[in-house]
């Protein structure tokens, strides 16, 4: 754990009142890696729209470079020695902005762009899920094209059976192996009422990136963890790495030897996270 990184959904207030202040304070406290959240610039208009209408309810409205150009960002991490290897984009971006990703990924570094969830209305059937698999198999390829690797992070829905078949494991199932991977977040899968541990046991190379969240108990989603309010509802459920019932140590060994390359703490929205991070950040360092 040479290299651990931070999701910077976990401190978007700090980011949005001085974004350098808050990369000067991941870096003093020892993390080497970051993983950005859009919409950006250059991201698809539908995305920023829906992003303006997520405002009111996450209370904050900055995102990708907070205000800042791309060169400003580049700079200000290059000054704290901080990396980017990995992006999350939305679908539409994926789908239809592919050279400006490229662009972007030549100024600030990034290796992977991450689907951070798949829109609600391509997900209510299997059927769905058969034609997300094809869509990712078309973003992987357009990716591999200009040298990035597209991924998909998990959250709780299509983790448990749906007209007879697990959706994430047809996803995984039916998408190219060489050019379509996954970022697994620990908490959404356990509260989707998976094991984290099969899906890395059993699918070795396929998840290079990695979600550190931990449970203060085990629970789960209320429904299939298909909607942004079965989600915000846990929130209070996350905690710092290492304070929670998730078995990190015998979970994160495993993915190391699956391939996992990149370990992110994510503790969305938290409070006081120039504590929590830390905090994280110490434990993981220990193992």
């Amino acid at each position: 754990m040479h290299a651990i990184g931070v999701q910077l959904f976990s401190l978007p207030f700090l980011l949005e009142a001085n974004f350098e202040k808050a990369m000067q304070m991941l870096s003093k406290m020892g993390y080497k890696e970051l993983e950005l959240f859009g919409p950006y610039p250059y991201s698809d208009s539908s995305a920023k729209k829906s992003w303006k209408e997520a405002v009111p309810q996450l209370g904050f409205s900055g995102s990708g470079y907070f205000g800042l150009s791309e060169d400003e960002v580049a700079a200000i991490l290059e000054a704290n020695a901080l990396k980017v290897p990995s992006i999350h984009i939305d679908l539409d971006t994926a789908l239809y902005h592919m050279d400006a990703l490229a662009a972007a990924s030549e100024t600030l570094g990034f290796t992977y762009i991450s689907l951070p969830m798949i829109p609600e209305e391509q997900r209510t059937c299997l059927d769905d899920y058969k034609r997300i698999a094809d869509t990712f198999n078309s973003i992987g390829e357009k990716a591999a094209a200009v040298g990035l690797k597209f991924t998909y992070h998990n959250h709780g829905y299509g983790l448990s059976e749906l007209e007879g078949q697990i959706p994430f494991q047809l996803i995984l199932d039916s998408t190219d192996a060489s050019k379509v991977f996954f970022e697994m977040d620990l908490f959404w899968t356990t509260a989707g009422r998976a094991d984290p541990l099969y899906y890395l046991e059993n699918n070795p190379g396929r998840f290079p990136l990695l979600h550190i969240k931990d449970m203060n108990s085990k629970v789960q989603f209320s429904g299939d963890g298909g909607t942004v309010e079965q989600w915000v509802a846990l929130f209070p459920e996350m905690t710092t790495a290492g304070d929670g019932v998730l078995d990190l140590p015998r979970i994160i060994a495993t993915a190391k030897q699956s391939g996992t390359q990149h370990f992110f703490v994510e503790q969305d929205m938290v409070q006081a996270p120039e504590i929590a991070l830390k905090r994280s950040l110490d434990y993981l360092r220990d193992l």
